[in-house]
């Protein structure tokens, strides 16, 4: 946790294009949310690198952290994440040193191991799960961002002494592991898949070997959040998220949405368990609902950090959303925890 004994708080954003919207409207919303961000108080924004979903404009990841970088301050900024099967090593040590240049202390790299992407979208980055070496991959990354050994033949230039705080992103006990072994913070996608959140978080903990990086684990929980000004009107709002996750299990364009009164006859019952087992940690309410499900949450995982989503279709609802969990972080306290 942070030096006053509470977790740090942190945005993921996707560029989610809203029904009927743009992409260039969806880079200025994500732009005006890291602006708040900081303002706020959060640690970081992270994007996601995405292929082939409509609906999610972050693609391009290291070209949208260089835009959001340039247009705040103090926040970082980072990839929540690559996906490194998708690229070489040598060329993501390269783009993040740059970053890390351009904007010193302030940038994240956050790699995974999934693609990203479909079937289609995969062959044509020259994924190939049959050579994939993941550990291999994150062992070249780290050290091609390290100082380069007198006579190295290959140097990433930019990127070489520039020690980008590299993260292992996963849904399953394999990267908290990996993480763990390598002495790397960890990242888990709860916001999308949490089944094993406990487990990983126990693996990662119990194996952690000290590192150059880090000499204690660090964890970072990721939280789906829908806050509003009532519970009522959270749940109301909610039925966004819900939609888009229900296409996406269908396979379809995943366009945020707007809300809808209820819920009922969208869906199967398969469909909908599948969706809310996606949305289980979620925290939607008003400001006091969604500071005690925080505090619970905060309780059961001794997260060191949450980084939440929240991709509500009107801009506005969207960041008051993120700023009521702001304030409901601010408020949660050491004793708070122990009561709950």
């Amino acid at each position: 946790m942070s030096v006053s004994g509470l977790p740090r708080f942190s945005v993921l954003d996707l560029a989610p294009v809203r029904v009927d919207g743009t992409i260039a409207e969806a880079f200025r919303n994500t732009v005006d949310l890291a602006r708040h961000a900081e303002r706020w108080g959060f640690t970081r924004l992270w994007l996601a690198e995405h292929h082939n979903m409509p609906g999610i404009a972050s693609a391009a990841t290291s070209v949208l952290i260089g835009h959001v970088a340039g247009a705040t301050a103090t926040l970082r900024v980072g990839a929540g994440g690559v996906m490194l099967p998708n690229h070489a090593p040598l060329a993501i040590a390269e783009q993040f040193g740059t970053l890390e240049t351009l904007y010193p202390g302030r940038i994240d790299l956050g790699v995974g191991r999934a693609p990203g992407s479909d079937r289609a979208a995969s062959r044509a980055l020259r994924y190939n799960i049959v050579d994939e070496d993941f550990p291999r991959q994150v062992s070249e990354l780290l050290a091609y961002l390290a100082p380069a050994a007198l006579g190295q033949k290959l140097v990433a230039y930019p990127g070489a002494g520039t020690n980008v705080p590299v993260w292992l992103l996963g849904s399953s006990t394999y990267s908290a592991r990996l993480a763990a072994a390598l002495g790397l913070p960890f990242a888990f996608a709860s916001h999308f898949a949490p089944a094993m959140l406990m487990e990983a978080l126990e693996a990662y903990r119990d194996q952690f070997e000290p590192s150059q990086y880090r000499e204690k684990p660090y964890v970072t929980v990721g939280v789906p959040l829908v806050a509003a000004e009532t519970d009522a009107e959270a749940h109301r709002l909610a039925t966004s998220s819900l939609q888009r996750h229900l296409r996406l299990i269908r396979g379809e364009p995943i366009f945020v949405p707007p809300p809808i009164a209820s819920m009922d006859g969208l869906w199967s019952e398969a469909e909908q368990f599948a969706v809310e087992s996606r949305l289980s940690v979620a925290a939607i309410g008003g400001p006091e609902t969604v500071r005690r499900k925080l505090a619970q949450l905060l309780h059961e995982t001794k997260a060191d950090e949450f980084i939440f989503t929240s991709d509500l279709y009107d801009h506005a609802l969207r960041l008051r959303s993120f700023e009521i969990a702001a304030d409901a972080m601010k408020t949660l306290s050491v004793v708070q925890l122990q009561a709950v």
